[in-house]
């Protein structure tokens, strides 16, 4: 897949997506691209350019549309509430798989994993998800390799990360991966990261 310079990440938000979900990542993603020599950019957007509602009320106004936003190296997947209505869509689930076919790396955060798995990507594949979903998880696709440990799980041309604050763990291994250790490591310096 060819989408040209810069590298490109899209974050995508729906009603009910998890806050931390979506800005735990961006804050992450968005102070290295302020550094990095990669100029990777980093967008967020929705199924019809519309501000969002999230979970717990914070209100969000992407920069996109899912028409609009163009290709994507990456895509982040929150979770949250919204995301058993978005797992029993069948249109989302199409969009989805068209995302996979065209995008390098499908990562998500949290239940995201749900609307992955509903999608079929996840069959036969190790993968996680917040500590609450994994019964739901294994009711969508029990052939899901369900790892209840992992912060994340890095399995090649997919990432799924844990419950809500593993998603900024799962920003800083995307920043390794896409760069360097030592990228990842200014990020967590700069905005005051500690490992635990």
């Amino acid at each position: 897949m060819t989408t040209g310079s810069p590298l490109r990440i899209g974050i995508f938000v729906f009603d009910g997506a998890e806050e931390l979900d979506v800005v735990g990542p961006y804050e992450v993603l968005a102070s290295w691209a302020e550094h990095s020599e990669l100029r990777p950019q980093v967008v967020t957007f929705s199924a019809d350019g519309a501000g969002v509602r999230c979970a717990k009320g914070l209100r969000l106004v992407p920069e996109y549309s899912a028409d609009d936003v163009g290709a994507l190296h990456v895509l982040v997947y929150p979770g949250g509430r919204g995301t058993r209505p978005l797992a029993k869509d069948t249109d989302h689930l199409t969009w989805v798989r068209e995302m996979a076919a065209s995008t390098t790396l499908m990562t998500s955060v949290c239940t995201g994993a749900l609307v992955y798995a509903a999608a079929g990507l996840l069959a036969g594949r190790p993968a996680t998800t917040h500590r609450s979903a994994f019964d739901e998880l294994a009711e969508i696709d029990p052939s899901v390799l369900a790892d209840t440990e992992a912060r994340f799980v890095d399995d090649g041309d997919i990432i799924t990360s844990a419950g809500v604050s593993a998603g900024i763990d799962l920003a800083f291994h995307l920043v390794e991966r896409l760069e360097s250790p030592e990228a990842a490591e200014a990020v967590r310096y700069g905005i005051q990261y500690d490992r635990t």
